[in-house]
């Protein structure tokens, strides 16, 4: 079994530069999280909690500090290499399901497995097993406008879940669901951290946060709070 950290940040710093001028957004940050955590990542608006969940996302580099995912040492890497890190490590949920209006769920959730190379069978088996694992085994064939909401959502889940990925990034995945859907749906990332998935979350509302594990809380870019609950 592997112990090490399924996230390692250590000495994180952000600075955005336009022209002469510099915004340093994080500010040293660090924070480890253990493979089968639920963590959730609060703060105010301009916290730095979107900037750093596009740093554990792959999707931005820091300006230094050092970063491991999966024991992959990853802030050096270029472009290409971060793309593949993504594909093969992350599942990203978003607050708008980011979905293919064209293509039904099955084909949305293989969608992955298509740029990872699987054959046609083997996509169409696992995206079938990840649809079943969400609960929409029986939705398979429905495009996203025949879906609801939060079926939708449960498709996106089921698609950041398709390449068995080490971390399950979710950035406000309720935020467009009424609260007896969001409910549903956090009730399903408890479930899915129940059989051991590891899930970082970034929410803004205190009723979603309570769902996870742990909380982190950011503030100007800096960590004030790390509470296990």
């Amino acid at each position: 079994m592997n112990d090490a950290p399924v996230i390692e940040l250590r000495g994180i710093v952000k600075i955005y530069t336009s022209g002469p001028l510099e915004l340093e957004v994080l500010h040293g940050l660090n924070l480890t999280v253990q493979r089968g955590e639920y963590v959730a990542i609060m703060g105010p608006s301009g916290s730095g909690k979107s900037t750093l969940m596009n740093l554990v996302g792959c999707l931005d580099r820091p300006s230094r500090g050092t970063y491991r995912l999966d024991g992959v040492d990853v802030a050096g890497l270029d472009d290409n290499a971060l793309a593949a890190i993504r594909l093969r490590k992350l599942g990203f949920v978003f607050q708008g399901y980011n979905l293919l209006g064209r293509a039904d769920a099955l084909n949305n959730v293989a969608l992955p497995l298509f740029y990872a190379g699987l054959a046609t069978k083997e996509r169409r088996e696992r995206a079938m097993a990840r649809l079943a694992e969400v609960g929409l085994a029986d939705r398979a064939r429905h495009k996203p406008s025949e879906l609801s909401g939060g079926q939708q959502q449960r498709v996106a889940i089921a698609r950041a879940l398709a390449n068995d990925p080490a971390v399950l990034l979710a950035d406000e995945p309720t935020g467009n669901l009424d609260s007896a859907t969001s409910e549903e749906l956090l009730e399903l990332f408890s479930k899915l951290h129940g059989n051991g998935r590891t899930i970082l979350m970034v929410t803004h509302d205190e009723g979603v946060a309570a769902h996870a594990r742990r909380i982190v809380r950011l503030r100007d870019g800096n960590i004030v709070a790390d509470a296990q609950r």
